[in-house]
């Protein structure tokens, strides 16, 4: 079996078609899904989807690219925290790309989730783009190994993924590795130990080779696995079932039957 350690598919064009995403999922032996928030206005829709779905996890947290949102607070993330399906805090961190100009909102945003994260004993989702020495240095001021976490659709450099281990975090790939310009990345996954390494998809966005260009969902993350497997010269099921354990070990989610 696989787990998506990261997807989005309460965005309302999936609306639709729920009911073929999941079956897909029981096709592809895709067992569980975290479906992570990304702000305040969307995550009713997130937290509906892990209360009808058994094998739905959720996360709060409000992502760095949104800086038109309402910001949050210990206080209100540490209540959304309460809801018995969210097993994370985040997607947070920090992006240099899409936003310029004075961005310490954005870091003092991330002060915020990390802090949530320790105060409520939850992992973080850590996104970062352009931004990987102000991440981990404010991840290593916060404290973040305390709470630990995941890099997810990581993309950075050996070094970026060593400094994140040593503070126990994981690094999760997504489908951006199997594309055939990513030699770089793809050399980082050979290095990355199984036993700190997660799989997700991050649909709607980034789907794998053989579906680029598509829409994502989490049937597809196997192709993530299958080119793991692929670079690391393993079994497939090797890959499964140490990114499977993984997404437990982290998340430690209250046991559910999968769908």
């Amino acid at each position: 079996m696989f787990v998506d350690s990261h997807c989005h598919i309460n965005f309302p064009d999936f609306a639709p078609r729920l009911p073929e995403i999941f079956a897909a999922m029981v096709q592809n032996k895709v067992s569980h899904a975290l479906c992570v928030g990304v702000n305040f206005e969307d995550l009713d829709s997130v937290l509906a989807l892990a209360d009808n779905h058994p094998n739905v996890y959720a996360s709060v947290g409000v992502h760095p690219d949104h800086d038109d949102d309402a910001e949050p607070t210990i206080e209100r993330l540490t209540e959304l925290a309460r809801h018995p399906k969210v097993v994370a805090i985040g997607e947070t961190g920090l992006d240099y790309v899409r936003l310029t100009g004075d961005l310490e909102w954005q870091r003092e945003r991330f002060r915020t989730h990390i802090r949530t994260a320790i105060a409520t004993a939850k992992p973080l989702i850590i996104h970062t783009r352009s931004a990987a020495e102000d991440t981990l240095r404010i991840m290593r001021e916060e404290g973040a190994e305390r709470a630990g976490g995941v890099m997810h659709c990581f993309t950075e450099s050996q070094a970026v993924a060593e400094a994140a281990m040593e503070l126990g975090f994981y690094i999760s790939f997504s489908g951006i590795v199997t594309f055939k310009n990513a030699k770089e990345l793809k050399e980082v996954a050979r290095i990355v130990p199984m036993d700190k390494m997660l799989i997700e998809t991050d649909s709607p966005y980034l789907a794998p080779v053989p579906h680029r260009g598509k829409v994502n969902e989490p049937a597809f993350v196997v192709h993530v696995a299958e080119e793991i497997a692929r670079l690391k010269n393993i079994p497939l099921e090797q890959v499964a079932q140490a990114t499977t354990d993984n997404f437990f070990r982290l998340f430690q989610p209250a046991p559910v039957a999968a769908a």
